[in-house]
């Protein structure tokens, strides 16, 4: 099966441009930090970062395994007991603690007014669809975060001034302007880039 186009365009663009800046692409495509941004297996997005597809599955596998990572995540993360974050989700969505341990387990389907609910409770910018997304699909859309952040702005077609070359210190600026509301989990993919931008400076500094 071939690879998704929008996808496989998106990689390649990425390694692109992160060759242009003297980055190896694995040093920020890192399947561990996708995987956290996207609620995704980290076999899934290696499997997609190499140009496979991943094994079909069905919309209420990818919203039930979502949710169980997002809730895993949080409980690792925050060191709370499942007893205390059901009891939150509980109270938050109007469900029995014992439902709401079912859905975070990954063992029950949550209704459509439930799903709508968790994207509150998880903090999720992108609604319903960050659950519902075909693999290919939502890796493609946490990455556009990252493609906008290395490619140079469009330079204005109002003015005849010359544009100037974008240097890493521009990149960042970027970077940090776009990501004022950009949700916790894609900082790792962030965070990434620009380290590696970090160390390209120094590099460059110390020759």
């Amino acid at each position: 099966m071939e690879p998704d186009p929008p996808l496989a365009a998106t990689l390649d663009r990425l390694r692109t441009l992160l060759r242009e800046r003297g980055i190896h692409p694995r040093d920020v495509l890192d399947p561990h930090s996708l995987s956290a941004a996207t609620a995704l297996p980290e076999h899934t997005v290696r499997a997609l970062l190499e140009g496979r597809r991943p094994p079909p599955d069905t919309v209420s596998e990818r919203v039930r395994n979502r949710i169980k990572a997002l809730a895993d995540a949080h409980l690792a993360h925050t060191g709370r007991p499942m007893s205390d974050f059901a009891a939150h989700i509980s109270r938050q969505l109007g469900i029995s603690t014992y439902w709401a341990r079912q859905i975070c387990a990954g063992q029950k389907m949550p209704s459509v007014e439930l799903l709508h609910g968790l994207v509150t409770v998880f903090h999720i910018d992108q609604g319903e669809t960050f659950f519902t997304r075909p693999a290919p699909q939502a890796l493609h859309h946490a990455l556009q975060h990252l493609l906008t952040t290395l490619q140079p702005p469009t330079p204005p077609t109002t003015t005849a001034t010359p544009s100037t070359p974008t240097t890493p210190h521009d990149i960042r600026g970027i970077a940090l302007r776009q990501a004022h509301d950009l949700p916790p989990e894609h900082w790792n993919v962030l965070n990434a880039t620009l380290h590696a931008l970090l160390q390209l400076d120094d590099d460059e500094t110390e020759q």
